[in-house]
């Protein structure tokens, strides 16, 4: 599998138009000046730009192993943009917000993925559980699967529930090695049959020079946002390093993920 290095596009937003009211970020479909609709992330939200991290580099790894995910783009908000919102709570969202955000290109008309009502492979499960036990994803469970079907494909979207190492930034090494125990409420552990096989491929696919790439692609101002001491470029090896480690170390994961599976049928 060639690999491009990934390039995002940057989009003003013009035109917010409603709340997604799932999830506790309040993401919203919005309006850029490329005339296209999008799912629109804030940096002002609960989790801040850590969400928006682990949203694009999981995304464009997920991207990389051949998986379908809406494109990716930074969003940028501009200061007079939420001056006109009545609700408040949106409003306050709105004005922690300017600057750069994230969205991905809105999938109208998608689906949300039902494990009742479409049954996926054993190859096709096992390699989304094996990518969530990497960016150590918590969010793809029964309740809230994460996938879309749009023109009856699957895709995948938001990963901000992961990289979870990077809210303490303590012991990340040793982080990195552990296994994935939250693998175990995974919606489509039961389907898993192939982890193995998958680990051998994705290994191959997943190289340092993939790595550094895509967590180049992080803004330095995200970084800087976070408050964690280090200059930008010090942190994203910190991300590299992570996601290296833990790939090299993989067997862990999928011996813990396998467990898992044996242990639920």
């Amino acid at each position: 599998m060639s690999f491009i290095k990934p390039e995002l596009r940057t989009v003003n937003v013009i035109r917010y138009v409603t709340p997604l009211r799932e999830g506790g970020s309040l993401p919203a479909i919005a309006e850029a000046d490329d005339e296209f609709l999008y799912v629109l992330k804030f940096r002002g939200a609960g989790q801040g730009v850590k969400a928006l991290i682990a949203d694009l580099i999981g995304g464009e790894l997920a991207r990389v192993l051949g998986f379908k995910v809406p494109e990716i783009v930074f969003a940028n908000l501009d200061t007079a943009f939420g001056r006109t919102e009545p609700d408040e709570e949106i409003q306050d969202l709105l004005k922690a917000s300017v600057g750069l955000n994230l969205a991905n290109h809105y999938l109208s008309g998608a689906i949300t993925f039902d494990p009742v009502v479409t049954r996926l492979d054993g190859l096709l499960s096992s390699q989304i559980v094996w990518l969530d036990c990497l960016l150590t994803n918590v969010d793809r469970t029964a309740r809230n699967t994460n996938m879309l079907i749009w023109h009856k494909e699957l895709w995948l979207i938001d990963h901000g529930a992961s990289l979870y190492f990077h809210h303490s930034w303590v012991n990340w090494e040793e982080q990195a090695k552990r296994p994935f125990v939250q693998v175990k409420d995974h919606v489509l552990l039961p389907y898993a049959t192939e982890l193995e096989s998958v680990d051998t491929e994705f290994k191959k696919v997943l190289t340092p020079d993939v790595i550094e790439a895509i967590v180049s692609l992080v803004p330095d101002d995200w970084l800087l946002a976070m408050g964690q001491d280090g200059k930008p470029e010090d942190l994203r090896k910190v991300y590299a390093q992570f996601l290296n480690i833990r790939i090299a170390a993989s067997e862990i994961f999928v011996k813990e993920a396998q467990h898992a599976r044996e242990t639920s049928i």
